[in-house]
């Protein structure tokens, strides 16, 4: 380089510190205007050696920056045997940054498995809340899991009461459906209102982010232990299909922009671990954690790689577009990856982390079909291929978790939808929304019993919040739905209103309350 351009771009660096003095400069001693652990800690993705300790700095959480203004800080992190922290046994520092909204993800190894740990940030001089956190079984040993698993939280149609419940849980992990929080613009007659219009931009991610995560209950869970989570549609767009929006005005273009900016903003806002991706929009969620030798879950993605709805989407009766044995709820290299890994996984339980309804549901009584376009039972194909491929390689020990749908239900899978007479090869468990769709409603025996005469795979389904406890060990699979009979208003009690059991390698699900 000519010295002449060497110092004159000295020059320009110096001058633009000087005007911009955060630009570059990393401090370890910062003033914030509040506490910048405004929207608490959490843990994820745990391994039988470490797992990912998350948080994120906003002491003004709605501002730009979330009240960093643009301050890149360093946080330092401890990890200990007990809640005192007399026994510290990791420590370390991270940096800040406002191109990730300031949020900081910890990948700790080096631990013992199978058991707990407690977890806190420090910045500026203050300290954050204590999270517990804990690895799971070594490789190869069975040791009992206790979970619970939700989805569908939304801000406006009542308080996160459920979460309250689940914070004191005595369980391992959490699972998280999806819906963590929805994209709709803010309803002045809402239980609790959102901040701003419909989100669209990164910065309207991030604040809708902190709006939700500023919640006590939610806050609270995930202090209780490490969280699994993946994402559905509110994350993005309501039913939105890759780069198919809601609305079918929105340019490939538009997006596969606003898929970047949320993808984004959903990792800096969840425990999971830094991705490896050329592009936000491409960003892949789809793993496995497996609890020793007793579970492995696979997270699926049954948004990104899905082809559109058929038939104008909504719940309809099937048209020539719904009977395409092309079209896929995967993609094909995610539906290659869990056929293949559940042929090779050995674990004792196979686990689906699934976000819509596996099982077909006929809303039209008799002969005539009218089916949701958004769930499984808008790709029959694929559904039933992946069905004879669990019946093949894994069955009757896969259970499927799934969100979505804002109502509690239990079903039996079948090798083939199509011919109903097949057996059974799996278990479903629907667990409702945690606060989406309201208080809800009781469901009359008669109508069940009319659900279920149009759908015998049908063992059980109820209208109200909560989230579904399971416990796990070698010999069956317990599932408790946990329900809170209001959520327009705080301070819902917690009752266990219907259990079920799984018995290994046995078919079918038996009611057990």
């Amino acid at each position: 380089m000519d010295r002449r351009l060497f110092v004159s771009d000295l020059a320009r660096y110096a001058a633009l510190c000087a005007v911009v003095p955060n630009v570059w400069r990393v401090t370890s001693r910062p003033r914030f205007a509040d506490n910048p652990f405004t929207l608490g800690v959490a843990s994820g993705d745990p391994t039988p050696t470490g797992g990912v300790l998350w948080t994120r700095l906003a002491p003004r959480p709605f501002e730009p920056d979330g009240g960093m203004d643009g301050l890149r800080t360093t946080i330092d992190w401890e990890l200990a045997d007990d809640e005192g922290f007399a026994k510290i046994v990791k420590t370390g520092r991270a940096t800040a940054a406002p191109e990730l909204s300031f949020s900081v993800h910890i990948e700790v190894d080096g631990l013992q498995p199978d058991r707990w740990y407690f977890y806190r940030f420090m910045a500026g001089g203050v300290t954050s809340p204590i999270g517990r956190f804990r690895t799971t079984p070594a490789e190869g040993r069975v040791s009992p899991l206790a979970f619970a698993f939700m989805s569908c939280q939304h801000w406006e149609q009542g308080y996160f009461t459920a979460l309250d419940h689940v914070a004191r849980e005595e369980i391992d992990v959490a699972v998280h459906l999806g819906d963590y929080f929805y994209e709709y613009a803010g309803n002045s007659k809402a239980v609790r209102m959102h901040h701003g219009l419909e989100i669209r931009t990164l910065d309207d991610y991030r604040r809708r982010y902190a709006q939700y995560k500023s919640d006590p209950a939610l806050q609270a869970a995930h202090v209780r232990c490490p969280w699994l989570v993946t994402w559905d549609d509110h994350e993005v767009d309501n039913n939105y299909a890759g780069l198919m929006g809601e609305n079918g005005m929105e340019s490939t273009e538009q997006m596969r922009a606003r898929r970047a900016a949320a993808y984004q903003a959903w990792w800096e806002h969840q425990p999971v671990r830094v991705p490896r991706v050329s592009s936000w929009s491409d960003l892949t969620i789809t793993r496995t954690i497996t609890w020793g030798a007793l579970a492995r879950f696979w997270m699926l993605d049954t948004r990104q790689y899905r082809d559109d709805q058929a038939c104008g989407d909504g719940t309809q009766a099937p048209c020539a577009e719904w009977r395409d044995p092309q079209r896929g709820m995967l993609g094909t290299t995610q539906e290659r990856w869990l056929v293949d890994g559940l042929g090779a996984s050995r674990a004792r339980w196979q686990v689906l982390a699934n976000q819509v309804m596996m099982a077909p549901y006929d809303a039209a009584p008799g002969d005539e079909v009218r089916t949701s376009m958004d769930q499984w039972s808008g790709y029959p194909v694929a559904r039933d291929r992946l069905l004879g491929q669990i019946a093949t390689r894994a069955p009757n020990r896969t259970v499927v978790l799934t969100g979505d749908i804002h109502t509690n239900w239990v079903n039996e899978l079948r090798s083939d939808f199509s011919r109903p007479d097949r057996p059974v090869i799996g278990a479903e468990f629907v667990s409702t929304s945690l606060s989406s769709g309201g208080d809800g409603a009781e469901v009359s025996p008669q109508r069940l019993a009319t659900m279920q005469g149009d759908n015998p795979h049908l063992r059980w389904f109820q209208n109200r919040r909560g989230y579904v406890r399971c416990r796990v060990d070698e010999q069956a699979w317990t599932a408790e739905y946990r329900s809170v009979p209001y959520v327009t208003r705080p301070g819902a009690p917690v009752s266990t209103v219907s259990a079920w059991r799984v018995e290994h390698g046995r078919a079918g699900i038996a009611r057990t309350d």
